[in-house]
């Protein structure tokens, strides 16, 4: 489905994190690395809707469908439509043999209001999808403002990187000339350098080379710091609408303390703003002292923006489908967690 301007400017409206997740774009980018992709929508007049869902299949469970910070709508507007779109969703899913649906309101009020009118039985997901928090900045300001309401630190690390010469560089897509870098090598690289020395778990190689593929010139760019002639960090920025994303970084564990993840996403932040968007979002945070995990990666994101409070989502809800088939994917996460624990 190729969506209007006015479908997209509804979905970026009504989406606190500016709702690429929910493009067209994003679906077909899905569709690519061999997801099953439907949509359910309403754009008649003022009453919109949008539910893009993708198919995932787990062991033993089979099914479920998964629609990524979705449904959109507007809480004050349900209304009969609604109720007939939200029912064709269901009914999508019985008819493709899904488990369950898993669904990520903006807000609590759109996803009481989902409770109220759907007659099958919703309940919180053993785990979130989607950050349950994530850092928005406001970049309409200007950049001397934005730099004065940084942290200290992060603005002198920025000075840093520009002082000890790292340069910036962006593609949208990928020139192999021999002067230019394979810049999507090069992040893959620094991902798999960053996954093995970090200890966690990262998309195959083919998924980033599919985004860089599948992806509009326009929305998808790769940002590299290069010092002394070598790619130091990497990052991958989706622009959508008047938001742009920070999706994934990587960087290595030589020239740490050039400060070179600063610069890219000022950089960004700077390429944003002259693109006329007005927020740029760093993705998920945990600003609680629940997740010691998150530390690092919350205090640099934080730092960028002293006087912006972190954007709360209700998390990952599921609508059953099919009861038996839930019940035995709730018994397998919940042995899954006792094994974790178990091992510790």
């Amino acid at each position: 489905m190729q969506e209007n301007e006015n479908m997209s400017d509804f979905i970026q409206k009504n989406s606190p994190d500016g709702g690429f997740l929910q493009s067209s774009a994003w679906q077909k980018f899905q569709e690519s690395v061999g997801r099953k992709a439907f949509s359910i929508s309403l754009d008649v007049e003022k009453e919109k809707f949008q539910a893009n869902v993708v198919e995932h299949i787990l062991p033993i469970v089979g099914k479920y469908f998964y629609s990524p910070r979705g449904p959109v709508m507007k809480q004050e507007a349900w209304n009969a439509q609604y109720e007939e779109k939200m029912l064709e969703l269901i009914n999508l899913a019985k008819s493709e043999n899904a488990g369950w649906i898993r669904i990520e309101p903006a807000t609590q009020e759109i996803l009481d209001v989902i409770k109220k009118h759907v007659k099958e039985k919703i309940i919180k997901a053993p785990h979130d999808m989607q950050p349950k928090e994530i850092l928005a900045i406001d970049i309409s300001k200007s950049a001397e403002q934005l730099l004065m309401e940084m942290k200290s630190k992060t603005r002198y690390n920025i000075g840093v990187a520009r002082k000890r010469g790292v340069r910036i560089f962006s593609i949208s897509k990928q020139k192999k000339t021999t002067e230019q870098k394979d810049y999507i090598e090069e992040f893959l690289r620094l991902n798999k350098e960053m996954a093995l020395r970090n200890g966690i778990a990262t998309h195959a190689d083919e998924y980033y080379k599919k985004m860089f593929e599948i992806l509009p010139d326009d929305m998808f760019k790769i940002y590299v710091a290069e010092f002394e002639g070598k790619i130091i960090a990497a990052n991958l920025v989706l622009f959508y609408g008047r938001t742009v994303t920070y999706l994934h970084g990587a960087s290595g564990k030589m020239h740490r303390n050039l400060m070179a993840p600063f610069l890219l996403q000022w950089q960004s932040i700077l390429d944003a703003k002259e693109k006329g968007c007005t927020h740029y979002d760093f993705g998920g945070v945990n600003s609680g002292s629940g997740n010691n995990s998150w530390e690092g990666i919350t205090n640099f994101k934080l730092g960028f923006s002293l006087k912006t409070k972190p954007l709360q989502f209700p998390g990952s809800y599921d609508i059953i489908i099919n009861p038996r088939r839930y019940a035995v994917y709730r018994g397998l996460q919940r042995a899954k967690a006792f094994a974790v624990r178990f091992k510790k």
